[in-house]
């Protein structure tokens, strides 16, 4: 390789960018003394040329390389103090990768060299390592942007009218059978027109990936029993994780986000900015930790040489600096603008939202967020609790947030699992958790309902365990929540039983019926339309592998059966057109017709009185929405029995039409008299609606 001429370059932007002529270099430290630029060839095994960054503006350091392209393989040495009683952690020895790379090049080999600290002594961090690790790690890669969008037609849904389905990306496809050896568990392999069609054919509008960015893959090495599955150990926030692309090419995602958006589905991401994957003060030094440990990390104030931490991951990410800040605002509108994200889930948001470490909605980052131009457009997502002090923060966004709603998936468990006292609060989970999100004029689709996430039981398993199964995560089953809210329906696992087989049906049938027909933002986890199990392992975070793949061949005619009635309950939500509303209910008449908006019936056709609420035993209920121009009757019956239930009396020459009977499985027509008594079955949803 011959040697490129330098020019001083310029401090923005940051990251490696390609002009046609060049390539310009620029990389935030407020402490180091020096920076070198390593070139290596396009393998990253051989080191070929240095360089030193000589200009620094602002504590932005700069070089510009004349005659330098894409696919040039790049990475840095950091000059600087080491001492880490200090929090200062430099060490030119480890080559680290650019925070602002857009694609990597070779994996991560657990050798005691990408350690900061020599290992082997019994001073632990406080030493310092001489091996050089540009052997064992990954290196950033310059790249070319440009990409023909050409008809993409992006389907902007607003999040009234949004469905969102949570999947792992490698999982869905890698047993795909339709989709090409090559392709499976790849961003190529979701373009596939098999995966497109079935997304399409359930009818949900929105897919959340879990994290995407390149993180920790296969680190079999002492103390960690097999591989980091769902990706929640991002190092880097630009560059895609490896192993998920077919090829060599980034524009394989730009592919896969244009040919979801041609069929009419969002993209939404996971991400992880609250921690980085090089862990406490014992992990490895890859990259923020060797640029400026004390800028991009909080440290613990009393003892610099460890962190201050609210994720339970070793350091928390500080979004407090400018600088970090700006990496994460950058990184955000870099995925809207080169790949059309739709939206972003943000794990353990609070960690972002704190300022002298406590959650505030004055936070920097909520603030960034919510001047910037770009991502106001987009849907933002909230993870609204850290393992901090006051890190529990459900409900306390920012207007134009969502959140996850915790509180909609215990309890939405504890009323079908048969809990008494539940009653009170499912009527207002039900109907938008008004309680939580009912203020500083927030929208009803502020809360992310959801009964199962990618984290703890998914729906088959809800069903059919009552203690968790986790022996093969190698933790001796002390790893994953024990707050489950579970029922086994009479035996633990599988099961021939009929009379046990026909209960989890229907309680599965009711569960995803409720979430379906409550006010919010619906989220599914992919695989529970169909009754996926994972053997009653509520934390397969390491388990890539069969027990979190999605088993398509594994599919029967029960099962099958099984998600077309999920997709005509998902047809059924949007037929209804009473969930797309943005405020809250009232509970008072509306329009002088003597109707509320929404009122709450007994199964004596009477609405609920004080003494009712307060009812321990009450297992069912229903609301009645009123929208003006006809009714809409919801009635939840968690009994494991029939009730019998006065339908509540019409105007006069209206009748009640059945729409949904949960226990059936299936969508029938069929005119009831208003006042009347009718047979509601056990375990069931029952949907009836009349136009005016």
């Amino acid at each position: 390789m011959a040697n490129f001429t330098t020019l001083d370059g310029q401090a923005s932007p940051l990251g490696s960018t390609y002009d046609g002529r060049g390539v310009n270099f620029a990389i935030f430290s407020a402490h180091a003394t020096k920076i070198e630029l390593c070139l290596f060839d396009a393998s990253g095994s051989e080191e070929v040329e240095r360089y030193e960054l000589s200009q620094n503006d602002n504590n932005i350091w700069h070089i510009y390389l004349e005659g330098a392209k894409p696919d040039l393989v790049y990475g840095y040495r950091v000059y600087g103090p080491y001492n880490p009683s200090l929090g200062q952690r430099f060490n030119p020895n480890k080559l680290l990768i650019d925070p602002y790379g857009k694609k990597l090049v070779g994996k991560l080999i657990w050798n005691k060299a990408i350690f900061g600290y020599d290992v082997d002594s019994p001073e632990q961090d406080l030493s310092f390592s001489k091996l050089d690790s540009a052997p064992y790690v990954p290196k950033s890669v310059v790249i070319d942007e440009a990409y023909d969008w050409g008809d993409e037609k992006r389907p902007d849904y607003k999040f009234e009218n949004t469905i969102i389905y949570e999947t792992q990306l490698r999982g869905y496809t890698k047993l795909q059978p339709s989709v090409p050896d090559a392709k499976r568990g790849t961003f190529a392999g979701m373009t596939h027109s098999s995966v497109i069609n079935y997304l399409k054919w359930l009818g949900i509008t929105a897919v959340e990936f879990l994290p995407i960015h390149a993180f920790f893959g296969n680190r079999h090495k002492k103390g960690y029993i097999t591989d980091n599955y769902w990706g929640y150990e991002s190092f880097s926030f630009f560059a895609p994780e490896q192993s998920y692309l077919s090829g060599n090419d980034i524009s394989e995602i730009k592919d896969m986000v244009k040919e979801m958006h041609n069929h009419g589905l969002e993209v939404i991401l996971d991400v992880v900015y609250n921690h980085t994957g090089e862990g406490n003060h014992l992990g490895p030094t890859l990259c923020y930790r060797g640029i400026d440990n004390s800028s991009y990390y909080i440290l613990n104030a009393d003892n610099p040489r460890y962190y201050y931490d609210t994720t339970g991951c070793g350091a928390s990410f500080n979004v407090q600096n400018p600088a970090c800040l700006r990496l994460v605002m950058d990184s955000l509108r870099y995925w809207v603008n080169q790949f059309h994200i739709d939206g972003f889930r943000f794990d353990l948001a609070p960690t972002l939202s704190r300022r002298n470490n406590n959650f505030t909605q004055q936070s920097g980052f909520l603030y960034a967020v919510e001047q910037d131009p770009l991502l106001k457009n987009v849907k933002m997502i909230a993870e609204p609790w850290d393992v901090g002090n006051g890190g529990y923060q459900v409900g306390a966004f920012l207007p134009g947030w969502a959140e996850w709603n915790d509180k909609y998936r215990d309890n939405i468990r504890r009323f079908w699992k048969g809990d008494k006292g539940q009653i009170a609060e499912t009527a207002s989970r039900l109907s938008g958790s008004s309680d939580i999100f009912n203020h500083n004029n927030r929208n009803i689709w502020s809360s992310i309902n959801f009964i199962t996430a990618h984290d703890g039981f998914n729906l088959c398993d809800l069903v059919s365990y009552n203690q968790k199964h986790n022996q093969s995560n190698g933790e001796n089953n002390r790893d994953g929540t024990d707050s489950n809210w579970s029922w086994n329906s009479g035996i633990e696992g599988g099961t021939d039983n009929p009379l046990v087989e026909e209960n989890r049906m229907m309680r599965s049938r009711g569960m995803l019926a409720t979430l379906l027909m409550s006010f919010g933002t619906p989220m599914l986890v992919a695989g529970d339309e169909f009754l996926r199990t994972q053997m009653g392992n509520n934390n397969p975070y390491c388990q890539d592998n069969a027990l979190t793949w999605v088993n398509w061949e594994g599919i029967t005619k029960k099962h099958k059966k099984f998600a077309s009635f999920i997709r005509d309950l998902i047809r059924l939500r949007k037929k209804l057109k009473i969930f797309n509303r943005l405020k809250f209910f009232s509970g008072k008449n509306i329009d002088n017709s003597g109707y509320k908006d929404i009122a709450w019936y007994t199964s004596t056709g009477k609405e609920f009185t004080n003494s009712d609420w307060h009812n321990q035993e009450l297992k069912s209920l229903s609301y009645c929405v009123y929208t003006g121009n006809k009714f809409v009757l919801m009635i939840f019956n968690t009994h494991h029995q029939e009730q019998d239930w006065v339908l509540p009396l019409l105007p006069a020459n209206m009748q009640w039409k059945l729409v949904l009977d949960s226990s059936a499985g299936k969508f029938v027509s069929q005119e009831l008299d208003s006042g009347k008594k009718v047979k509601i079955p056990a375990w069931s949803v029952i949907g009836i609606e009349v136009k005016k």
